[in-house]
């Protein structure tokens, strides 16, 4: 078996050589024009004598930018994707961290990268093949060899970069595309951006299937007959979107501008999908297979799925699922011992998928990748993820949300996560996000949707006790995004 992600390029270049693997709304790329240019940054960048750090990436949305991840792993290195568009102050702290030697880039960059030379893209790109010494750099690879840090927010606003290796990169996307069903049939249509978790099924089941990927404009999900157009011009087949993206293009009313035509498989990840959002989905695509992930980042973005098969009712709960091949996930109490059947625990997670730490971070790291503490025997080493969850009797894992979402209010527990469903569960409510000020003791409730405000506060008092219902409840056109398309939490504290 394959241990390096860069043995699907070359056998999907071999088997596939003028077939298109990656477009955007400018150009495209064949696998053969995609492993030569990568072979060519590759060798760029190994003549330059580099350390071990990675080299972080700031290049566009486009076809030219996979490449020069690849080239980078060809390089003997690690890649780091930093979207440039982020506000200047995130940036700088993730290239602190990174402290990179190269920067690699479509164009020369605004900030200042001390210490680094930066290398444009178009000045690298027909740089001699140098075979041998890209086979020498293989040769000294394992499959436990860093292949990209990936950056997601932290508590305490310092990013924290998430280092996953090739093995279990290619465990999950094996999983993935089995799961889903996926060949060479196939054309994906990719939502996230690249330097976002999810956006690696994008990136990488090409490689192993041999099918195309459409990395499609993000102003698009805004404009659902747009988007929809563009998935039938193309002949999407297969989408693995975030919830919220398909949320907002159900809040749009897009069904009314026509469907997607040709999509057969439907995955979504990332939130809580609500039961009648689902249920539009399936009304609209009936044949169609649809699965709900459960993962964070590190643990390679899912460790478990819900394969759907029935349809859903409108304030149905979406079961996170079972486990991916090769991850062993369960649940430890508080003090970290056994969870009864039924009861509610932390999700923890073992086995391939999980990332190797937080890269320069070993505090971080020691305190999220720990011994499994029902292990006493042999070195097992688990991620906790934060996140609450239970067993069904069938074995299916639900989701009850985030340990930090549970705040001490009023001498009680309370999980906001809880709130946000009952809002969800008012008639006209699309999203629903519920934070909470320590200082005034409020607990507020945003919304967007065109449910009447006093309707929401109704239904929440019909199924929360009194301490439990939002003393403020706003409604807003659209709930602030973070980049990777999650609710902005700290961007709704911040409104009054």
């Amino acid at each position: 078996m394959e241990k390096n992600v860069l043995e699907w390029l070359e056998r999907a270049a071999d088997k596939y050589p003028d077939r298109v693997v990656y477009e955007d709304t400018e150009e495209s790329i064949t696998f053969r024009e995609l492993l030569l240019e990568a072979e060519r940054i590759g060798s760029a960048l190994a003549v330059r004598g580099l350390s071990e750090r990675p080299v972080a990436v700031m290049m566009g949305r486009g076809v030219h930018t996979i490449a020069a991840y690849l080239g980078i792993v060809y390089s003997g290195h690690a890649y780091a994707p930093i979207d440039r568009t982020q506000p200047s102050t995130r940036i700088e702290k993730i290239l602190k961290l990174l402290n990179p030697e190269a920067v690699l880039c479509d164009e020369a960059p605004e900030i200042s990268v001390d210490g680094a030379e930066i290398l444009l893209y178009d000045e690298i790109k027909e740089h001699e093949i140098l075979q041998e010494e890209l086979e020498r750099i293989r040769h000294e690879a394992t499959d436990i060899s860093p292949l990209y840090i990936i950056f997601t927010s932290g508590s305490s606003g310092r990013p924290k970069g998430v280092i996953t290796a090739h093995h279990a990169l290619m465990n999950y996307i094996r999983a993935y595309a089995g799961m889903m069903e996926i060949d060479s049939s196939d054309i994906l249509c990719s939502q996230s951006p690249l330097d976002y978790i999810a956006a690696i099924r994008d990136i990488y089941v090409p490689l192993l299937k041999g099918c195309r990927t459409f990395l499609s404009p993000k102003e698009y999900f805004m404009q659902p007959g747009v988007l929809f157009g563009m998935m039938n011009e193309k002949r999407i087949t297969c989408i693995g979107w975030s919830t919220s993206a398909l949320s907002v293009l159900s809040r749009l009313g897009a069904f009314r501008e026509g469907k997607p035509e040709y999509l057969k498989k439907v995955c979504f990840s990332g939130s809580v999908m609500p039961g009648r959002v689902l249920r539009e989905w399936q009304e609209a695509l009936p044949e169609a297979l649809f699965v709900n992930q459960y993962g964070p980042t590190e643990v390679t973005a899912s460790c478990t799925y819900y394969r759907i098969d029935h349809r859903v009712e409108d304030t149905e709960s979406i079961p996170a699922g079972v486990p991916y091949d090769n991850y062993k996930v369960f649940l430890l109490s508080d003090d970290g011992g056994r969870v009864s059947p039924g009861d509610t625990g932390e999700i923890c997670v073992a086995g391939s998928g999980l990332a190797l730490g937080y890269y320069n971070d070993e505090e971080r790291t020691k305190a999220a990748f720990v011994q499994n503490p029902l292990n006493k025997v042999y070195n097992e080493m688990i991620y906790r993820t934060g996140d609450m969850g239970s067993f069904r009797q069938d074995g299916m894992l639900e989701f009850h949300g985030r340990r930090d979402r549970q705040i001490k209010h009023m001498g009680h527990r309370v999980e906001l996560d809880e709130i946000e469903c009952a809002a969800m569960a008012a008639e006209g409510v699309a999203e629903a996000a519920a934070v909470y000020d320590p200082v005034n003791e409020t607990i507020r409730l945003f919304y967007s949707g065109e449910a009447v405000l006093k309707d929401v506060v109704v239904e929440m008092r019909r199924s929360l006790p009194g301490f439990m219902v939002p003393r403020k409840v706003k409604k807003l056109d659209m709930l602030p995004r973070l980049a990777n398309g999650k609710t902005d939490l700290e961007k709704l504290k911040g409104l009054t």
